[in-house]
């Protein structure tokens, strides 16, 4: 069978089922981030009114019809969990109408909508002033090709057998951070009731690296996200004399805070210098202290809320390196420490593979698109 051109609004319709009965709860509201993907909302939801919000059935599509400020990308998605979400009125509801079901699969059209084709399409044709939007009209007015069931089917089933896999593989990643956290927290209250004795000033341990790049000789230039990894800035400087360098082994951290979330992270790479707006330390005796296990340390929620209550200013709150000193910490025997470092590394670097694969995923869609449209 050949092609068969529509418009897309022939093959969707709306859904509007509001959760009116309260049904659903907090724990049930979604957003989407620019990568096409369901994530749990960062929003204060408390006090807020959620029978207004819009219940997204399993295989149901919702998106986000405000495409400013997004990376140039259009926030939408499917639900592809096996219960409902809810989420605000914000969003638009579709699926595929019933008796189209046999012209267009829910997960091919996924995969079209994933492509970098269809969000430069998004952006070109999105209108506003102060805020762009993309409406349901104009997903309505969008002109499709489409091959045969058949061959829809044969590549969304690549597509469902790379993503089981995936997922099979995130969830022995989740496991390790599991690991990872449950014997941290088990060694936070053992030390606490048991050994308060062990429980460490953190400043005992450590130094402030003080070194500057007045010869230029570091060139490569890093920030910290709130992630906890070393990024390359958005903004890179040709002059990068005067900043700090960050030696393989330190950890650096962003000085102004944002809420309780530290950009906190450890140089696993080659040295890199940072603005000033960074402290460094480093650990002074790695036979006592693992710096991977403090790190292990400064990444937990536990930290941040230590930091927040300690910050001090006005528009804008900062960590001084004393209060960071004074944060306490069990510590165990060195080979306590490089048993559970071995786990958090497995665990980091299993996250890498991870994320990789999800790359690798959403570069696969528009190859599979583009192979069931031309086979």
């Amino acid at each position: 069978m050949g092609l068969t051109k529509y418009k897309l609004g022939k093959l969707i319709e709306l859904s509007d089922e509001r959760n009116s009965d309260g049904i659903f709860g907090i724990e049930d509201v979604r957003g989407i981030n620019n990568l096409k993907e369901m994530m749990k909302s960062k929003a204060d939801l408390n006090g807020r009114d959620l029978t207004k919000f819009q219940i997204v059935r399993p295989g149901f599509f919702v998106f986000n019809h405000r495409t400013s400020r997004n990376g140039s990308k259009f926030s939408i998605t499917y639900n592809y969990d096996s219960k409902p979400h809810i989420f605000t009125e914000d969003y638009v509801v579709f699926q595929v109408k019933e008796d189209c079901s046999e012209i267009v699969l829910k997960e091919w059209l996924y995969l079209y909508f994933c492509r970098a084709e269809f969000d430069r399409y998004v952006i070109t044709n999105s209108w506003g002033s102060s805020t762009e939007f993309f409406n349901w009209s104009d997903l309505c007015d969008i002109d499709i090709t489409l091959p045969s069931i058949e061959q829809q089917r044969k590549y969304v089933d690549v597509y469902l057998a790379l993503q089981k896999n995936l997922a099979a593989y995130q969830s022995k990643v989740e496991e390790l951070k599991m690991v990872c956290d449950g014997y941290i927290e088990s060694l936070r209250r053992d030390y606490r009731k048991n050994h308060p004795q062990k429980m460490v000033r953190v400043g005992d341990y450590i130094a402030k690296r003080n070194e500057i790049n007045d010869n230029g000789q570091v060139q490569l230039e890093q920030g910290i996200n709130i992630q906890k990894q070393f990024i390359t800035p958005q903004r890179s400087n040709s002059n990068l004399y005067g900043r700090r360098i960050v030696r393989r082994g330190d950890i650096a951290y962003c000085t102004q805070l944002n809420n309780d979330n530290v950009a906190v992270a450890y140089r696993d790479g080659e040295d890199c210098v940072v603005s000033s707006v960074y402290d460094i330390i480093f650990v002074k005796d790695e036979s006592v202290l693992l710096p991977k296990y403090l790190m292990m340390w400064l990444v937990r929620p536990e930290f941040g809320r230590y930091v927040y209550t300690r910050s001090t200013g006005s528009a804008y709150e900062f960590l001084s390196y004393d209060d960071l000193a004074d944060y306490k910490i069990p510590l165990p025997d060195i080979k306590v420490q490089q048993a559970i470092v071995n786990i958090y590394d497995s665990y980091i670097e299993r996250k890498r593979i991870a994320e990789a694969l999800k790359e690798q995923l959403k570069i696969i869609c528009p190859v599979l698109i583009r192979g069931s449209l031309e086979e």
